[in-house]
């Protein structure tokens, strides 16, 4: 069975990406850690095994930060646009358009913010498919960072739930098991939302590109 990995990015545009990461870097700089996540993001996808990746993508990446190394890797991916005038809308839609390229495909939806995942724990989320309709990594900061479903349709509950918020987890779960879905839980991760996020969560990933870019800034 194809399994499906869908990574839901913006590009890395300067003034566009990580806004909260300034004014304690600068808008280029941070679009240039946004750029190195994604690159992990997506290198860590690829390694997954029995999957295709998936992009559905806001913004165009050859204006943004590393546009080369970005073509490189995103040319291995399958990329469509986000569309929906709003976040929730937009993550709904993506599930909608990936059911219709592979229908009846498990999916497991990552975003750019936890360059931290690993193919261990994308390949754990399919595991827990087999037992569960859907399952949820929860973040730290009460969002969550991987939603795994095995109808795609359940995702239209997301246009429901105001994200960026300190209950967007809770009520995305409580979204889903209103429509009568089991939901297993994935482990608790941090994501990136502003620079000490990012300085705490490059310590944990030594050798990544992300780890590389926080280097960068706090070298300067």
């Amino acid at each position: 069975m194809t399994r499906i990995v869908l990574v839901v990015a913006k590009a890395p545009v300067a003034g566009r990406v990580k806004t909260r990461l300034t004014p304690a870097v600068t808008p280029h700089q941070a679009a240039d850690i946004a750029a190195a996540a994604l690159l992990d993001t997506l290198a860590t996808a690829l390694s997954t095994p029995d999957s295709r990746v998936l992009v559905a993508l806001h913004g165009d990446p050859t204006e943004g930060e590393r546009a080369s190394e970005l073509h490189a890797m995103l040319s291995r991916c399958e990329i469509f646009p986000q569309r929906g005038e709003d976040f929730p809308a937009r993550l709904a839609h993506a599930h909608a358009d990936v059911a219709a390229r592979y229908p009846g495909a498990p999916v497991v939806q990552i975003g750019m913010d936890t360059p931290q995942v690993t193919a261990g724990l994308l390949t754990d989320a399919f595991a827990e498919l087999a037992s569960f309709d859907a399952v949820l990594g929860p973040a730290v900061d009460g969002g969550w960072w991987c939603l795994g479903l095995n109808d795609p349709a359940a995702a239209g509950c997301l246009a429901t739930v105001t994200m960026s918020r300190g209950d967007t987890g809770s009520r995305t779960l409580g979204a889903l098991r209103a429509r009568g879905n089991r939901v297993g839980a994935l482990p608790i991760l941090s994501d990136v939302d502003n620079w000490a996020d990012a300085r705490a969560l490059a310590v944990s990933v030594p050798g990544s590109r992300f780890a590389a870019a926080v280097a960068d800034v706090v070298a300067c």
